[in-house]
């Protein structure tokens, strides 16, 4: 038996913090704080204090899943640097910022819960506040789609992988730069975040398989 080439098993390490990636996003966002978040602000607020416990988990899967992305850039930096030096370096510093401006976001959120009793439209502020730091920094992740579309198809990734995420790059910094100039267009806009998922999921299975970037 022949021992794995060490870029092959650092191609699966990164299909494997791509799905901690997308499995703890999804996590958190859809089926953890997205049902906390509908409506008023004052139902918004009884729905956070009736479920600390999944606010919480929330928060945690998003921890989880901001070191997996940290480490992620690192590897893809190490896997694609040898490719284009300059693109792949301006990749890892878009997504790095990503994780900055999320990190962030994430501290206005878990400062939500104290704030319930005393101050609740407060903490429903910190609510918006953390959604708009994750908007703002999913602009610098579609700029990082688009110069990792450009790497992965100088390499061995099938065209319409790198295709797709090409596009995920540009759903991502139209439905973010629409919540921020036309939030009333965002809603309809939604449903195109379902080319990310896709796209995304289906670099993460050719990694994972694979071993090839």
């Amino acid at each position: 038996m022949h021992a794995a080439h060490p870029s092959s098993v650092l191609t699966r390490c990164a299909g494997a913090l791509y799905l901690v990636i997308i499995l703890c996003g999804l996590t958190a966002e859809l089926l953890l704080r997205g049902p906390l978040l509908q409506g008023s602000p004052t139902e918004i607020a009884a729905a956070m204090t009736a479920h600390l416990p999944q606010l919480r988990l929330s928060l945690l899967a998003d921890v989880i899943m901001l070191l997996a992305d940290i480490t992620l850039a690192l590897v893809f930096f190490s896997l694609l640097r040898d490719r284009a030096p300059a693109l792949a370096r301006a990749a890892l510093v878009f997504r790095l910022g990503q994780a900055v401006l999320i990190g962030a976001s994430l501290m206005a959120l878990a400062s939500a819960p104290a704030l319930l009793d005393d101050l609740p439209r407060m903490a429903v502020h910190l609510t918006d506040m953390h959604a708009l730091g994750y908007d703002i920094g999913l602009i610098l992740f579609g700029v990082n789609s688009l110069i990792m579309a450009y790497l992965l198809g100088l390499g061995d990734t099938p065209r319409i992988i790198a295709l797709g995420i090409a596009a995920a790059g540009l759903v991502y910094l139209t439905g973010s730069l629409l919540r921020l100039t036309a939030p009333g267009l965002s809603a309809t806009f939604e449903p195109a975040y379902l080319v990310c998922i896709l796209a995304e999921s289906a670099l993460c299975l050719w990694l994972l398989i694979t071993g090839r970037l």
